[in-house]
Order: structure tokens, then C-alpha cells, then sequence
């Protein structure tokens, strides 16, 4: 038998009171979820963080397996269907195969145009790995202006420091000798002669 629930008056979800309460409830679940929220968000960080951390050498060595291996395969390829599209050298060209009857393959056609895109990605990588070497050359070079400059101050103050220490012992000589001058007796008590 089915139950059905009667709505109060007061009760309605329309009504000031039902939000006045509802605002109240969604208050203290924001009190009472807001630091785990804060502590997911964190948490989630670290997370992105150890995943790119991890993924990025996986991804360089890619490339460069990309680089040594793909690449030259595709070269050769290229060079082949190269051989095999040339024509005979008295006729040149796509009309002298075409008035010869011959008609260029679509799989040279299609290795042609993917060696080309190969070609092209290859090329944005090479430029794109050339600006951030540039790039990192140039913070090399600006940390290596910091550290000489930072050289150079260290060496400044330790030959300031030297200098003072060297002064110093200087005067402490020069008032510690009189002293000793004027005693007519030695440290061990024996007179001086």
C-alpha cells in the first residue's frame, strides 16, 4: 500500500522558513566539509604534480626513440619511392608517365604525403625542442652571472675580513710590546740581561 506524505503548510520548500533552514544546513556542511575539501585540493595537487613529474622523461624518451628510429625509416622510404617515381631521364615529369601509359601508385602517392606530415611534425619538434634549449641556455647564463657576481662579493669580504684580522693583530703587537720592554724580568722570573 502506498504511503503518501502530506505537505505541511509551513513545510513547503518555497517557504522563508524551509530556506531560513536549508541556508543553515548548507552552512554547517560547509563548516564541516571545507577543511577536507581543502585538504582534497591539495592532496590533488600533489597528485597532478607526481603524475607530470613521472611522465615527463617518459615522454623525452619518446621522442627521441622517435627521432633515432621513425625518422630515418621514413627518409629512406621517401628516397625510394623517390627512385620508383622518377621517370627514365629522356621523358620527366607526371605528363611524360602519363602519355607512357603509367600511372603513379597510390601507395607512393599516400608514403609520399605521410613522410611529408612526418617531415612537418618532426620539424615543429626540432624548432620547439631549439627555443626551450635557448631558453635554458639563458637561465644557465644568468645563473652563472649570479654565481660569479656572488663569487666576487665573497672574495671582496673575506679579503676585507683578512685585512681587518691582519690590522688588528698589528696594534695588538704594537701595544703588547712595549710591555714586555719595560719588565726587567723574564715570563720565568729570571732577570733579563
Amino acid at each position: 500500500m502506498r504511503k503518501q506524505l502530506r505537505r505541511r503548510g509551513n513545510d513547503a520548500p518555497d517557504s522563508p522558513a524551509a530556506l531560513a533552514r536549508l541556508q543553515e544546513v548548507a552552512r554547517e556542511q560547509t563548516e564541516r566539509f571545507g577543511p577536507y575539501a581543502d585538504q582534497a585540493r591539495v592532496n590533488a595537487e600533489q597528485r597532478l604534480r607526481q603524475a607530470r613529474c613521472w611522465t615527463a622523461p617518459r615522454l623525452e624518451v619518446a621522442a627521441h626513440r622517435v627521432e633515432d628510429t621513425v625518422a630515418p625509416r621514413v627518409a629512406d622510404l621517401l628516397s625510394l619511392a623517390a627512385h620508383r617515381v622518377e621517370p627514365n631521364r629522356a621523358r620527366r615529369g607526371l605528363i611524360a608517365a602519363r602519355r607512357n601509359g603509367r600511372r603513379v601508385p597510390r601507395f607512393v602517392v599516400f608514403a609520399g604525403v605521410a613522410g611529408a606530415g612526418a617531415l612537418a611534425v618532426y620539424g615543429a619538434l626540432k624548432l620547439r625542442k631549439a627555443a626551450q634549449d635557448a631558453e635554458w641556455q639563458e637561465n644557465l647564463d644568468q645563473a652563472r652571472e649570479q654565481v660569479r657576481e656572488t663569487r666576487e662579493q665573497l672574495t671582496t669580504k673575506a679579503k676585507e675580513a683578512r685585512d681587518k684580522v691582519s690590522r688588528t693583530a698589528e696594534e695588538q703587537a704594537s701595544t703588547d710590546a712595549p710591555a714586555e720592554e719595560e719588565s726587567p724580568r723574564d715570563f720565568n722570573g729570571r732577570v733579563k740581561r
